[in-house]
């Protein structure tokens, strides 16, 4: 750690500026500098002149395998360019400050990190649901002050919590168990802190996209160890910086607007249909079924179940091996056979999974919307799909280069300004932003 000074002084010579071009990408660097002094300036306002650390955890984009983590399938996630970063300083007694931009702040002693019930669905809950997962593990916590600022939209499907969580367990990590705790503790923390203490019904892919960084195809059949294999994408390039790894296009979501209120109870229904389903063939969960234990169990399924959990066994199926015929495809450098699958994935959703339409609100359908839209602005110049969890949120598209101002424009005129994000994939290695131990400070 080192002095607010020295951080002023590295940042105003530009020695983040790799970092940040890293992270956050070339484009963004006097965006992220901004964000650093702006933090520095609140760290000395509220906590004095302490020694100090920068923290970053990464927002996440599902590239593959839509509502598969949850019935242990494998999925294709990545880590992204927007992030929640946090200065912070260490503190006594077990007391955590957060000061979060836009947010009420947060003041909370986690020598007790049972979960409270008037805390659920709270940023509280998250702080002391990653203690106690951290506990749970045999790791180490403590007290901390941090000033934090997001540059993950809210409700964007970019998985702001999960990163939220991460970036908690990273503070924690760095001042009690000197940077030690694995990605797969802390992504356990993570999940636990949203399942038990938040009180949320997800799977594991955020929590492991944004704490393992890069781009990820994971394997969900030990819910409690999952497999994870690294993606390189194999494209002759010598400027994968630019677009979407050199391929010619462009990766980006589309933030429709939908509100993800009272869609709860829709979310949590595509999981129970699936093992209510999988229970009529014998199975605990959709996954390690076969097409023909469906079909000798269909009327089975049917009653117990209704039509609606067939078609949504039918998806995880061919979900779950297309998460990883994906991973095939972008290890090997074929841009046209990844794209082929992805409008296959969207499709699937729309169709079978059935999470594109709001069924709680039948006259506002964006997701449809923007597909639709999509299809006629770019033709065979992209591909998009509906991006996580559905029904309202956002849609993910590959725009081809030579489409993609246009594309902007278009959408934009009808989800509104910036309502199209534009994003790079993080590579992992720069969770910490330190100042190396041979800078000398003034």
């Amino acid at each position: 750690m080192h002095s607010l000074a020295a951080y002023r002084k590295y940042l105003d010579q530009g020695g983040f500026d790799q970092i940040f071009s890293h992270i956050h990408s070339s484009a963004r660097i006097d965006d992220s500098r901004d964000r650093m002094s702006s933090l520095l300036h609140r760290m000395l306002e509220n906590f004095g002149r302490n020694n100090i650390c920068f923290a970053s955890a990464p927002g996440r984009t599902e590239m593959g395998g839509n509502h598969t983590d949850h019935n242990h399938g494998h999925v294709l996630a990545a880590a992204v360019n927007l992030d929640c970063l946090a200065a912070f300083s260490k503190a006594e007694n077990n007391k955590v400050t957060i000061l979060s931009e836009g947010y009420n702040p947060i003041n909370i002693d986690i020598s007790d990190t049972a979960p409270r019930k008037e805390e659920e669905e709270t940023s509280a809950a998250i702080i002391r649901g990653v203690a106690d997962g951290f506990r749970k593990q045999g790791l180490k916590t403590g007290g901390f002050n941090a000033c934090v600022n997001s540059s993950i939209p809210a409700g964007a499907g970019l998985s702001s919590s999960a990163a939220f969580e991460v970036l908690t367990g990273r503070i924690f990590s760095y001042l009690y168990n000197e940077r030690t705790v694995s990605s797969l503790e802390i992504a356990n923390a993570a999940k636990h802190a949203e399942n038990i203490h938040f009180n949320k019904p997800c799977g594991f892919m955020d929590q492991m996209a944004s704490s393992y960084e890069g781009i990820l195809s994971i394997d969900f059949a030990d819910p409690t160890n999952p497999g994870v294999t690294r993606v390189n994408p194999g494209f002759n390039t010598d400027n994968i910086s630019h677009g979407f790894y050199g391929t010619g296009y462009r990766l980006c979501v589309i933030d429709t607007g939908g509100s993800h209120a009272d869609l709860t109870p829709d979310y949590a229904a595509i999981p129970e249909e699936m093992f209510l389903a999988a229970k009529c063939c014998g199975h605990d969960q959709a996954k390690g079924l076969t097409m023909n234990q469906i079909l000798k169990n269909i009327d089975r399924i049917r009653e117990a179940a209704g039509d609606r959990a067939v078609l949504r066994l039918f998806h995880f199926l061919w979900e779950d091996k297309r998460a990883l015929k994906q991973a095939e495809a972008l290890q090997g450098g074929d841009m046209d056979e990844f794209l082929r699958l992805v409008a296959e994935s969207g499709h699937s959703s729309s169709d079978l999974l059935q999470n594109c339409y709001s069924p709680t609100t039948p006259k506002r359908q964006p997701i449809p919307l923007a597909l639709t839209l999509t299809e006629l602005i770019l033709g065979s110049h992209g591909v998009a799909r509906v991006h996580g969890g559905g029904f309202a949120g956002t849609v993910q598209a590959y725009v081809h280069e030579s489409d993609f101002t246009r594309y902007c424009h278009s959408m934009e005129k009808v989800f509104g300004l910036d309502s199209v994000i534009e994003l790079s994939i993080r590579q992992p290695g720069n969770e910490f932003l330190d100042i190396p131990e041979n800078r000398t400070e003034s």
